[in-house]
């Protein structure tokens, strides 16, 4: 695939198997499952943006973009950005900053004090890309813990 030009849109109930696809290739979990209604839903939410990247009807990228809510700056909220991935047959060739850029631009729109976004540690080619998209990888620091850690009261 050459340089393309994509639609960057919200994704709509039928392309969940074109975002399962893209999430299996970027975790290797086979237990990922994408619901169309769960994308509806999504959809329906102001907050949330699930963006895929289109091109003649096919999905070859994604990426989960919540607006939240803040106390700190007034109403300004900040934005959380989770499950990037462009398809391996896809990369280099200009979608990754399509995407990036209009998750910025809805950003600046709802005037966001921040986009923060977190990537597997071990992505060093993730990391490269999202520093040259303006990202500072020493600024904060990212912690998780999965439901399977979870403590149950």
């Amino acid at each position: 695939m050459h340089e393309a030009s994509a639609v960057i849109r919200l994704a709509k109930g039928g392309d969940s198997a074109a975002i399962q696809n893209l999430y299996l290739e970027l975790t290797g979990d086979v237990r990922v499952h994408v619901l169309p209604e769960q994308i509806e839903a999504m959809h329906a939410d102001p907050a949330t943006h699930l963006l895929v990247c289109d091109i003649a009807g096919n999905v070859y990228g994604t990426a989960l973009l919540s607006l939240c809510a803040d106390a700190m700056y007034g109403k300004q909220p900040f934005a959380t950005v989770e499950n990037i991935i462009v398809a391996s047959a896809a990369r280099g060739t200009g979608l990754g900053r399509q995407l990036m850029a209009s998750i910025e631009t809805i950003c600046a729109s709802h005037d966001c004090s921040k986009i923060m976004l977190l990537s597997s540690s071990s992505r060093s080619e993730a990391h490269a890309f999202f520093a040259s998209c303006g990202f500072s990888g020493d600024k904060k620091r990212g912690f998780v813990k999965y439901r399977s850690q979870f403590h149950t009261a």
